[in-house]
């Protein structure tokens, strides 16, 4: 294992609508190759997308409702219930729809919210979308999203702010790592306990993260920031679970060592 000081799960996260409210989990369950369950199960089209729940192909995240361009997504506070799977939302501290996502008039229900709610802020009409296994994630692959909280701690230093680690919508997040520790880590091998999770991309960031999740204001300049004093945008990477089980906070996680040629 690396010699790097022990490093932790600080906390682990899943979003079961691209773009709404994360949910903090106690534990997950890692299977290979999958996501962590529910996340980004669904996603709420703006506009016409051609997305084809039969034959499921992923799309670029402009075609949904994402914190990218829509800010006020971040002003709503949602859950998601897996076992009746049913969606609340509240605005301004009052319950504001409630819809379960797998019947017809529950999505509707939804749909309507946001038509009428934000009908001067979308593009066209609101649709959830949904395919069983497929994940909306902003990236093809079916990957978990870590981030480094030294790394987050780096960039309040470079933005001269605080910096909410939710901004950046991962899945784990790690202490114990040297900022950027990560990206040495591409190619490695992750251990959290008898898990094994490849990492294969750090991830590139955009405009998503320069909104604040507690105010839903714009208020921050991350990745010009970066591109300035680091030469790249990027905080943060995606591992594909290679061998299963469960996660805890607070389990212990470490790179393999890198095998020899």
């Amino acid at each position: 294992m690396d010699a790097i000081s022990p490093a932790r799960i600080a906390g682990i996260y899943r979003y079961p609508v691209k773009g709404l409210t994360p949910e903090q989990l106690d534990r997950a369950e890692l299977k290979p190759g999958q996501t962590l369950l529910a996340d980004r199960r669904y996603a709420i089209e703006n506009g016409p997308s051609g997305f084809d729940p039969a034959e499921p192909k992923w799309l670029p995240k402009p075609h949904f409702l994402m914190l990218m361009r829509d800010e006020w997504l971040a002003g709503l506070h949602t859950h998601f219930d897996d076992a009746s799977n049913v969606l609340s939302i509240r605005r301004n501290g009052q319950s504001a729809a409630q819809g379960n996502l797998a019947t017809a008039d529950g999505r509707r229900t939804i749909e309507n919210f946001f038509a009428t709610a934000f009908a001067g802020q979308i593009k066209g009409p609101p649709k959830v979308l949904e395919s069983p296994g497929h994940s909306f994630s902003d990236v093809a692959r079916k990957v978990v999203s870590i981030i480094n909280l030294a790394s987050v701690r780096a960039i309040e230093d470079i933005v001269g702010a605080p910096v909410h680690p939710l901004r950046f919508r991962a899945n784990l997040y790690v202490e114990g790592w040297p900022a950027w520790h990560e990206f040495d880590l591409l190619d490695r091998t992750l251990a959290i306990g008898d898990i094994r999770l490849k990492v294969v991309k750090r991830i590139v960031r955009c405009a998503a993260v320069n909104v604040d999740p507690d105010t839903a204001e714009r208020d921050l300049a991350i990745p010009p920031a970066l591109q300035r004093q680091l030469g790249h945008g990027d905080c943060g990477i995606y591992a594909e679970v290679i061998t299963g089980g469960s996660i805890s906070t607070g389990d212990a996680i470490a790179a393999e060592q890198a095998e020899l040629l």
